[in-house]
């Protein structure tokens, strides 16, 4: 075979990779424009599982996100005491026993799951606010994986603790875990965007954009698909918040009450220094 005939090949072959890389952004973008769309429509459809179709049910939502952003407000401010506590612990600047360390430990157990607590029953109303949440800055909002911090970064926390090998074996074997898991969950998240653009969904978009408002079984056809999206979207958020949970609880049942008082004090800092951070961007806006 010639050096010409075998450069042709090679032409070809890079044009098809080519060519399947431009279809495969153009198929993303296409997704991504779909799910942008539907949720738009979702502010303009009632449905049985997030009735918002008139101005009672939107008031209702109105009430029901104001009421979360007090509550995270609140929730915000306790946290910061306990970190606090947690930051005087770890420098011993309190002399606390074993005991007394461990209940500090559950103090923010408790309090974490609390605002998942919370959470959950909002998101049943309204789930699609927790995917852009007002709540918290934009520099916050712009580190999300999916409605809160992603698990695997509690390793980096870790990285630097003085554990045992067995310690460290567990925490290796944890880690694997957690990648896994956050793995399934954005593949769940990724049928879910695709779910979205099917062709049922897209010719519903179109007769949507129609402006027929009075026609009675389209808009029923949106509710039945908008309530699939939606239980979608609600179940993933839920996974998503099971695997930071189960995370912080798999990284405290191997560490000792000391240790667990570091690695907590040092994740919480870290999101409440993104927080501050994020703040201060916003006033420096300010005029």
């Amino acid at each position: 075979m010639s050096l010409s005939h075998l450069a042709m090949r090679q032409i070809h072959a890079n044009a098809l990779l080519i060519t399947f890389f431009i279809f495969r952004v153009f198929l993303l973008s296409f997704h991504l424009f779909f799910f942008l769309h539907l949720l738009f429509l979702s502010s303009h459809h009632k449905t049985t599982h997030y009735p918002i179709h008139n101005n009672r049910n939107k008031q209702h939502m109105l009430e029901m996100k104001k009421s979360f952003s007090e509550f995270y407000e609140k929730w915000i401010s306790k946290l910061e005491e306990i970190h606090h506590q947690l930051l005087k612990a770890s420098k011993r600047e309190m002399v606390m026993n074993e005991q007394e360390l461990q209940a500090l430990v559950s103090k923010v157990t408790t309090h974490l799951k609390e605002y998942y607590t919370v959470k959950w029953n909002a998101a049943h109303e309204d789930v699609v606010v927790f995917f852009s949440p007002t709540w918290v800055t934009p520099l916050e909002n712009a580190s999300l994986w999916i409605t809160g911090w992603k698990p695997s970064t509690v390793f980096r926390v870790l990285e630097k603790f003085d554990m045992s090998d067995e310690e460290k074996k567990k925490i290796e074997g944890l880690k694997m875990k957690t990648k896994m898991e956050e793995e399934k969950v954005e593949g769940e998240m990724e049928r879910q965007q695709v779910a979205m653009a099917d062709l049922k969904m897209v010719k519903l978009a179109k007769i949507s954009c129609r402006g027929r408002k009075d026609d009675a079984r389209v808009d029923g056809l949106v509710d039945v698909a908008l309530n699939g999206v939606f239980g979608g979207l609600e179940k993933v958020m839920k996974s998503s918040d099971c695997v930071r949970l189960k995370t912080v609880k798999g990284v405290l049942d191997v560490l000792s009450p000391i240790q667990s008082v570091h690695f907590l004090a040092a994740h919480i800092g870290m999101q409440l220094r993104l927080r501050q951070l994020g703040m201060n961007k916003i006033t420096q806006k300010d005029p």
